[in-house]
């Protein structure tokens, strides 16, 4: 069984026991538990719901296992050729660990 949900801007295909990266959640602590309710879509052994937008009382439950964990560096480079500007800029976003432990449908 699995679910497409939308979890704090953007859309996730996720399954329980699944570990999930997402944009920073405010108030979340380790080992609080976290309901997602805008589910898209549920493939239940093939039986396939949509939603038109989301599924009445779906949701999808999870465990933050660490509230902040930041990403991989990217790298902002500008430059104007013959001019000697450069710019180098480095920016590292902040994440959210899940767990999912269940998929209502």
């Amino acid at each position: 069984m699995y679910a497409i949900v939308e979890m704090n801007g953007q859309q996730f295909k996720v399954e329980a026991g699944m570990k999930v990266f997402v944009h920073h959640i405010v108030d979340a602590e380790a080992g609080k538990t976290v309901e997602f309710e805008k589910v898209m879509l549920v493939d239940n052994e093939g039986a396939i719901t949509v939603g038109a937008p989301t599924i009445e009382g779906a949701k999808v439950v999870a465990e933050v296992v660490s509230p902040l964990v930041k990403g991989e560096k990217v790298l902002v480079f500008k430059k104007k050729r013959r001019k000697g500007y450069r710019k180098k800029n480095g920016h590292r976003q902040q994440f959210t660990e899940l767990t999912i432990k269940e998929v209502i449908a």
